[in-house]
């Protein structure tokens, strides 16, 4: 079983395309968005418009929930409608040599939409929080800072972002991720027009920061 988990698109349009150019050369068995599809560009109606024509099961992200300033008022109401009936958590339980795996998809936490799971974050509180959503791995976004950390048994990854990544290289970032008989965890990074994104930001009401963070990715 292999499948794509993707995050953090944030209405960058061009991000988004070329991710899925990358996708669709990649032969994987299901894909899986971990929210944030608005916010921060122009373009919110076309992403969700793709994600909802290929099927692809989607979270609520902390921005998705946000309905005021001209980013999040560009939505549609059909949209909006689609945005507020989304689930705050997936997840995907699999028979793995005789033992359960529990993987559990969350934007921010699987105890807060809006919580950070940093890659430092305290051992013992994201054991605890894993033993609470009986999770051997956990799969978040959010923080738009990818990492795998292993701690004793249990796997902590965050996939990235799409269209806004904030680790200094400004190429998109996902994962996929691989299941036989072992778990393999892959980041898959790619290259798309950031010069065009950048540019619709600064010709809207949006603030031309954000483009110099999409340029710097920071």
């Amino acid at each position: 079983m292999k499948f794509a988990l993707f995050s953090d698109i944030h209405a960058n349009l061009p991000a988004f395309d070329a991710f899925l150019a990358d996708l669709d050369n990649r032969r994987v068995d299901a894909v899986y968005c971990l929210g944030d599809m608005i916010g921060y560009n122009i373009w919110p109606n076309e992403i969700i418009a793709e994600i909802r024509k290929r099927g692809i099961a989607t979270l609520a992200g902390n921005h998705d929930q946000k309905v005021k300033g001209y980013a999040y008022e560009l939505v549609t109401e059909e949209n909006r409608a689609y945005l507020n009936t989304l689930p705050a958590h997936i997840k995907l339980e699999y028979q793995l040599n005789n033992d359960h795996l529990n993987i559990v998809l969350a934007h921010g936490s699987t105890r807060s939409i809006n919580e950070y799971v940093l890659e430092d974050a305290d051992e013992g509180y994201v054991q605890d929080m894993m033993a609470e959503a009986k999770a051997n791995v956990l799969c978040v976004g959010h923080s738009h800072l990818p990492y795998h950390r292993i701690i004793g048994d249990k796997h902590v990854i965050n996939i990235g972002s799409i269209g806004k990544p904030k680790d200094g290289n400004p190429m998109g970032c996902y994962v996929i991720i691989t299941i036989t008989d072992t778990i393999n965890i892959d980041f898959i990074r790619f290259s798309y027009d950031i010069e065009k994104a950048a540019l619709a930001i600064e010709e809207s009401p949006l603030s031309d920061e954000l483009a110099d963070r999409l340029r710097k990715a920071y």
